[in-house]
């Protein structure tokens, strides 16, 4: 299964996470797929916290992509969730109405 992660970089005691598309049998900082995002949970300015590539987050959800809980917090604080939600709802009234 591919899973929206997060894994690791930075120093000690100074997080800094990058949102990866990975096979969910991989290790933590193992091999991925592609670097969509990051996030910084230290740094104060909320805006710049996480900062995610929302149409290649969009593509590997439609693709069947599952995000961990945290990262799918994180997608939905930055509204990549809802416009997901709603491109398929979209899809599902136009093939209804097909």
């Amino acid at each position: 299964m591919v899973k929206i992660r997060l894994t690791r970089i930075g120093r000690k005691k100074a997080p800094y996470y990058r949102v990866i598309v990975a096979d969910s049998r991989r290790a933590r900082d193992g091999k991925f797929i592609e670097i969509i995002g990051r996030y910084q949970p230290l740094n104060k300015n909320e805006e710049q916290q996480v900062v995610c590539d929302a149409d290649r987050a969009l593509y590997w959800l439609h693709n069947g992509a599952q995000p961990t809980d945290t990262v799918r917090a994180l997608l939905r604080r930055q509204g990549i969730l809802k416009r997901f939600h709603e491109e398929k709802v979209a899809a599902k009234k136009e093939n209804q109405a097909k």
